[in-house]
């Protein structure tokens, strides 16, 4: 197994390491190059792997999207309305736009040699 492979398998031990590249506090290459020097040997990954960081991953991957919570706080009769006035506002614009469904006046023009109605 390559160094790149043992990398991953580090990173997917190791969870935490995907935060501190989410904050821009360090880069996937210089992880590597960490790992590459000295492994994994726990003095050169202390800043890193601390149990407060640990702490704030987990509380992090826990606070993401909840489904259920997300429907519980939905407003259904605010989304019906919303519903309602947008459903108005394309009625209204139905009957601006010219119909080609109604028919148009049907008008006659007048014979070319006929004058008033001779």
């Amino acid at each position: 197994m390559d160094t790149k492979e043992k990398f991953k398998d580090f990173v997917k031990k190791n969870p935490i390491l995907l935060k501190h590249v989410k904050d821009g506090k360090m880069t996937w290459q210089n992880f590597y190059e960490i790992y590459d020097i000295y492994g994994e040997d726990e003095n050169a990954w202390k800043d890193y792997l601390t149990p407060i960081a640990a702490a704030a991953v987990t509380t992090a991957t826990t606070s993401s999207f909840d489904l259920m919570g997300f429907l519980k706080n939905l407003d259904l009769d605010s989304i019906q309305e919303g519903v309602n006035s947008m459903q108005r506002v394309l009625g209204l614009l139905q009957d601006m736009s010219p119909s080609k469904a109604t028919p148009a006046e049907t008008r006659k023009p007048r014979p070319l040699y006929k004058h008033f109605e001779d």
